[in-house]
């Protein structure tokens, strides 16, 4: 119930969710949703009566709402669809809580001419997140970036988080999906959309370095949007590199890996590690300013700058399984402190102060 006791809805909105089932924001709106289904608070997942734009032009021709009914608005994606649903929770007096996953910098180096029209993402994401009453993203670095633009709302950073429970049962995984791709040995293993911020050219370029198999377990485009140093890659890796594009169990990817590699550039929170570390694998890391926030070298990871440095990192996981180990066993606590009651408890705790500084 909310603060009057009434149930409150919440419209809980990812706008073209059917083109976003290989990102990490529908990941992260997946995870939102499971922790809310055990809140007091009922969601709503489309602003359109009848769940889309042609079914509610269709109610409304014969005189009905054409707009579900709710409470709060909770946005997480920054296109069209969340324009319209910020023009109207505005009209209505509605809270308005716009999910920053989006950021100019995490968005240059993802598709061919990315780099070159941030300065257009940068304004037009200002513009649009300045619209809401209440800015959620990743990270406390997210948070620092957005102020920058600057982002005018309050800005309340909430874990992205990771449900555990979603990815038990991969290590049954681990033989079938190691004959599938072909690996054998030590395998080194990266999670997600193959994107050149993503580290791609550094991936390569350590299987170059060494003797271990590398599998890249993530969707890849190779069209004229892709970018061209991706579609390089892909289309000829090393030898011992391989993309094996989408998989429909994401656990297999966890599976048949024995260190997860991310030497990205610019993440806002990165959803991949937090699974990884919630199947117990060893993870090597870019040191970058997100993941101080998140993760201790030595401790539950490994940081490298450079390529002599993560290329040593392999070689002392390689040859000590017992640090394997031990990097694992304290990432899955590391996990732990991100789950869905986490979710559930930060989302909450910023729908009730929205909702307070609306009606104060």
């Amino acid at each position: 119930m909310g603060r009057n006791g009434r149930c409150v809805r919440v419209l809980n909105y990812l706008e073209v969710a059917d083109r976003l089932r290989r990102s990490g924001i529908h990941t992260a709106v997946e995870n939102q949703r499971k922790a809310l289904a055990d809140s007091e608070h009922r969601l709503v997942t489309s602003p359109w009566a009848g769940g889309s734009p042609t079914a509610a032009a269709a109610r409304w021709a014969l005189g009905d709402d054409a707009v579900e009914s709710y409470d709060l608005a909770h946005c997480n994606l920054a296109g069209p669809g969340t324009v319209a649903v910020a023009e109207h929770a505005e009209r209505r007096g509605i809270p308005l809580v716009v999910h920053a996953h989006v950021t100019r910098e995490d968005f240059a180096g993802s598709f061919r001419g990315s780099t070159a029209i941030g300065p257009a993402v940068e304004r037009y994401l200002r513009w649009l997140y300045s619209r809401a009453d209440l800015v959620l993203c990743p990270s406390s670095y997210t948070a620092s970036v957005l102020a920058a633009y600057p982002v005018t709302p309050p800005i309340r950073p909430v874990t992205n988080g990771v449900d555990a429970a979603a990815l038990s049962g991969h290590r049954a995984l681990r033989e079938p999906y190691r004959r599938r791709f072909d690996l054998e040995g030590f395998v080194v293993f990266a999670v997600g959309n193959v994107f050149a911020r993503k580290g791609v050219r550094t991936f390569c370029a350590l299987a170059e370095r060494t003797d271990y198999e590398f599998a890249w377990f993530g969707p890849y485009d190779t069209g004229p949007h892709a970018d061209p140093t991706v579609r390089r890659l892909v289309r000829s890796p090393p030898e011992n590199v391989t993309f094996t594009g989408w998989i429909e169990d994401i656990r297999g990817a966890y599976g048949a890996g024995d260190v997860c590699l991310f030497p990205t550039n610019v993440e806002n929170q990165g959803i991949a590690v937090l699974e990884a570390m919630a199947c117990g694998a060893a993870v090597v890391l870019r040191d970058i300013p997100v993941f101080e926030e998140f993760y201790t070298d030595g401790e539950d990871c490994l940081k490298c700058e450079t390529i002599e440095e993560f290329e040593s990192a392999l070689e002392r996981l390689a040859g000590a399984p017992g640090l394997r180990r031990r990097l694992g066993e304290n990432a899955v606590a590391t996990a732990g402190r991100h789950d869905l009651d986490r979710v559930r408890e930060e989302l909450c705790s910023a729908y009730d102060a929205v909702r307070a500084d609306a009606t104060a």
